[in-house]
């Protein structure tokens, strides 16, 4: 298991698959706490969203794949919803989303034209012209954005943010675009009814502020869920706690590990003191012999530098 390397998008995917902490998140960032999303209602969806777009003679194929889609049930009818991952700021965000939803509602559209065409439904003139029956409608999609990242999200949140100046006429009509941005550094604000999603934000936003004691009294003597430390390592950047958690059995002392982050940030610390103190040893070295006007020929092999990088040095002292 030694260097074994899991893509990050892997390990967020496999932790929101679980419909418990999907539906926690759900509930709390987009329905203010509310019960709406029951975990034993959810079901996965294909991530894939790629279609043809065709308008007239124009026609495109737009391939795309969401990071994590369920449908839940809710009454007779159901809701999509879809996670997105974040690692840096997009400035283009809101559009994508948009373009992301729109064709999840153009699919399910296609899905209902083709199941009347081969019912061999009876449709009115209008009917056939759109493919839909009057009765017909498409399914809410809900999508949220989630950001990890210490430095806080600088760019739009809404289609309008993207767009030019308006004149007041103009904002008044223009269709906006509005996308659920969750930011782990601000996730403060949320309490979170499932145990392993609170100790992810948590956790993760603690370390981003440097403050481990916050995290040794979160997590003094709790052993967290392999995918639990693998996210929270994805979300803090940390090929190390990722790492930890692969090669964990059954659970993973995230206090421990945090405490051979620590050390190991100590000692490549140490290691860059000590290779910057031989580099300006080595540097005073050669103006030494600069001055003492050694020849270019022992500066180049004592050195390693080429001659336009002696010259440098020799303007230096000059």
């Amino acid at each position: 298991m030694k260097n074994q390397k899991i893509k990050p998008d892997v390990i967020f995917k496999e932790f929101w698959r679980r419909n418990d902490r999907f539906a926690s998140l759900f509930n709390t960032v987009v329905f203010e706490g509310e019960e709406v999303i029951k975990p034993e209602e959810l079901s996965e969806l294909d991530t894939d969203v790629s279609n043809i777009v065709e308008f007239n003679e124009y026609k495109e194929t737009l391939n795309r794949a969401r990071d994590v889609v369920k449908k839940a049930a809710h009454g007779v009818d159901f809701v999509i919803m879809g996670i997105e991952n974040q690692r840096k700021t997009h400035y283009g965000m809101p559009l994508r989303v948009m373009i992301y939803d729109a064709l999840g509602y153009l699919k399910e559209y296609q899905e209902i034209s083709r199941k009347h065409r081969e019912a061999g439904d009876r449709a009115s003139a209008e009917e056939f012209l759109s493919g839909l029956h009057k009765e017909d409608r498409l399914h809410p999609i809900i999508s949220i954005v989630i950001y990890y990242n210490e430095k806080p999200w600088d760019g739009p949140k809404s289609l309008r943010d993207m767009i030019v100046d308006m004149p007041e006429k103009i904002g008044r009509v223009f269709s906006d675009y509005r996308m659920n941005l969750l930011q782990v550094g601000e996730s403060g604000q949320y309490h979170f009814g499932n145990e392993d999603v609170q100790i992810v934000f948590e956790t993760a936003r603690y370390i981003y502020g440097g403050e481990f004691d916050k995290v040794r009294t979160l997590l003094e003597e709790k052993i967290v869920a392999p995918d639990v430390g693998a996210m929270i390592g994805v979300m803090t950047d940390s090929d190390l706690l990722v790492q930890e958690a692969i090669e964990s059995k059954g659970g993973m002392d995230m206090c421990t590990a945090l405490e051979r982050l620590k050390e190991k940030g100590r000692e490549e610390g140490r290691a860059e003191g000590r290779a910057e103190g031989r580099a300006e040893g080595r540097r005073e070295m050669l103006f030494a012999l600069l001055k003492a006007g050694a020849e270019v020929r022992l500066l180049k092999e004592v050195s390693g530098l080429s001659e336009e990088e002696i010259e440098e040095l020799r303007k230096e002292i000059e």
